[in-house]
């Protein structure tokens, strides 16, 4: 190898580094982002809330030093259990948008297809009745809930189809849950559950285009929708926490508590294949998935079932998934012919 191909290798090697230090500095500082600092920020201030209101009244000031040890447990980093959480963050932050970005399908790509289709095979849509505004609130409701479906369906799959738990395992494998556990996922699970979004996401934006003749059928904070941003500022962080957080009257029949996604992560059989949502429970509802979390501390114990590999590092977790499905999609060995 000679000076010129080494210098080219340095080059892109920097290049590399230099894009995934840009994807980490968007990840922690563009609000709208799933693991930005102010919505972990606005976690912290919601569950410290809660922990205040839970002393009730009459009690001794909580310092400041105590909260924030009862908010972050110092098993969220020195268990094996969170230091693969932060192994897996890490990998998906840096890396995994180099890695497999190419993968993935665009929502927007999709939609734009298929309003040209529609509009080649059937003409102008229908137009809009509900004007722009009407279009909006109409497109971001029906949206939000295009995208719960797509988790939702992808979710139920990963538990039901043989070779997707394997790498679902993943994160299930987590004993202790922290907000990072939402980044402890195999690059494969989210590169299927990416498409799966793209496409549903994008069908139904161009059902919505086509249909209400109008160009802008979402309303977007920070490129989120707004109902998505609000339920990640508000609960979406603390569903993989250690709080038991349980909503009260409609709104825990309505959406998600902290203790409903806990509940999917129990180790009981009882609580297998629950609560298989993201933040509204319509779809568990409708399927008949829904476990109401009860109001008391259910006291649960998380992971996988005894047996099963941990996945304790993060070399494990991305290896030996691939293997076991590989494995479980093999056709089996037909019976030799007895003598």
């Amino acid at each position: 190898m000679d000076v010129s191909n080494l210098q080219d290798l340095a080059v892109a090697g920097l290049q590399t580094l230099g894009k995934a230090g840009m994807g980490l500095v968007g990840v922690l500082l563009a609000p709208g982002s799933a693991m930005s600092l102010t919505s972990l920020l606005a976690a912290g201030l919601v569950g410290g809330l809660f922990l205040l209101l839970r002393r009730g009244p009459g009690k001794r000031p909580t310092p400041l030093k105590v909260l924030v040890r009862a908010l972050l447990p110092r098993r969220f980093w020195k268990s094996r259990s969170g230091r693969t959480d932060i192994g897996f963050a890490l990998f998906n932050i840096l890396i995994f948008g180099l890695l497999f970005g190419w993968a993935i399908a665009s929502q927007a790509v999709v939609s734009g297809w298929l309003v040209e289709g529609l509009t080649a095979l059937f003409g102008r849509g229908p137009g809009s009745l509900i004007g722009p505004v009407g279009a909006l609130c109409v497109g971001t409701v029906l949206l939000f809930l295009t995208g719960e479906l797509a988790y939702w369906l992808h979710h139920f799959l990963c538990h039901r189809v043989g070779w997707l738990w394997e790498f679902h395992k993943v994160h299930h494998s987590a004993e202790h849950l922290s907000p990072l556990t939402n980044l402890r996922v195999h690059p494969i699970e989210g590169v299927l559950f990416a498409n799966m979004l793209a496409v549903m996401m994008g069908t139904m934006s161009a059902l919505l285009t086509w249909t209400l003749g109008e160009p802008k059928v979402l309303l977007t904070v920070w490129d989120r929708n707004v109902i998505a941003l609000a339920g990640l500022y508000l609960v979406q962080h603390l569903q993989h926490s250690h709080l038991w957080i349980t909503f009260p009257g409609p709104f825990g029949k309505i959406f998600y508590s902290p203790a409903h996604h806990q509940i999917h992560h129990s180790t009981n059989p009882a609580h297998f294949g629950s609560n298989l949502g993201s933040l509204t429970t319509l779809w568990d509802w409708l399927f008949g998935t829904l476990r109401t979390p009860e109001r008391e501390n259910m006291r649960l114990v998380f992971g996988l079932e005894p047996g099963e590999s941990k996945h304790d590092t993060v070399l494990e977790g991305m290896i030996l998934p691939v293997a076991r499905a590989a494995r479980s999609l093999r056709p089996a060995r037909p019976l030799e012919a007895a003598e």
